[in-house]
């Protein structure tokens, strides 16, 4: 079916299906990361005893609403930087697989890393944001966004990049790989050329929680990183219940790390293996349900997009021989 159409083509069908496939995951296992961020956050084990503890206590403070600080900021940069990354990652297969000299092997992760190292641009600074306000800074995403480019310069935006890139990296290739791997494994005896949706669904969730698993050290440093902010950043403006609010997050979050190495050789010192092992049960949770509706969603969205483009170029050709004398 993908051979039929140009590249062009089927990059824009691959980044609308990434993009749909990535809002729509993001929107609903938004309140599984927030407990995630707020348990790896500085001194959460100071406030929060578990995963539970962590909802009881945000729904008695804030209610549902509290599970849903940053969604705003998660669904539209998951929208944009799936749509980069798909499309990135359809285009990045082409190109390699035309060069001789490379692999078919290396084809897949090769893609991989060019569409993680291009959707970074949009995915970091969505999640800068989102993981504050998951931490507690008050204030819309808008406020927040505005906030940390007037304290913090542009740069503030991309706090932790490099974390990013050294989980998200690994994550993907893990992922992938497991994924691709068990779907060889479902359809080695069989004549059948696609998965159904249940064996996409249960891979998806195995080969996520695998990658999460592995990467969860990785994705501590990066939380650490990104919802660290300035005193000024925090309580600007700020007054009453909202000036003891970026009090409380400052505690939690407090600007102290410097580096990818550094931050973890200062978590395993001060807290040891578990500190950098910590939400890894929610994050595995969520990296498994991710996968999961990411993948199904993914390629039942490509599918159907695949299949109206070819129906409306049938129609369109046919129009075309009608026409000709």
């Amino acid at each position: 079916m993908l051979t039929q159409i140009p590249l062009v083509e089927r990059t824009g069908i691959s980044a609308l299906a990434g993009g749909v496939a990535g809002g729509f995951v993001s929107a609903t296992l938004h309140p599984i990361d927030t407990v995630k961020t707020k348990l790896q956050a500085r001194g959460a084990s100071e406030v929060y005893s578990g995963p539970f503890d962590v909802v009881a206590k945000v729904l008695a403070q804030q209610g549902v609403a509290g599970l849903y600080s940053g969604v705003q900021a998660a669904i539209l940069g998951s929208i944009i930087s799936s749509s980069i990354y798909f499309g990135t990652y359809e285009m990045g297969k082409s190109i390699f697989s035309s060069v001789a000299n490379c692999p078919r092997a290396f084809v897949p992760p090769l893609a991989a890393a060019l569409g993680n190292i291009t959707s970074s641009a949009i995915l970091v600074p969505k999640e800068v944001i989102k993981q504050r306000m998951q931490a507690g800074m008050v204030g819309s995403a808008g406020e927040v966004f505005i906030r940390t480019v007037q304290t913090e310069g542009v740069g503030g935006l991309y706090a932790g990049y490099s974390a990013a890139l050294l989980r998200n990296l690994p994550s993907n290739i893990i992922s992938f790989s497991t994924f691709e791997y068990l779907k060889l494994a479902w359809l080695r005896d069989s004549e059948r050329q696609i998965l159904e949706p249940w064996e996409s669904v249960l891979s998806g969730a195995v080969a996520g929680a695998f990658s999460a698993l592995v990467t969860t050290p990785l994705d501590v440093v990066k939380t650490r990183l990104m919802t660290q902010a300035r005193q000024t950043a925090l309580n600007a403006g700020m007054s009453g219940l909202k000036a003891e609010a970026a009090a409380r997050t400052e505690v939690i979050a407090a600007f102290t790390y410097k580096g990818v190495a550094s931050t973890l050789q200062r978590i395993w010192v001060e807290e040891g293996a578990q500190g950098l092992m910590k939400g890894m049960g929610p994050r595995c949770f969520y990296s498994a349900c991710f996968s999961a509706l990411g993948f199904f969603t993914f390629e039942t969205t490509r599918v159907y997009l695949l299949m109206k483009h070819l129906e409306k170029k049938s129609a369109s050709e046919e129009k075309l021989d009608v026409k000709l004398p």
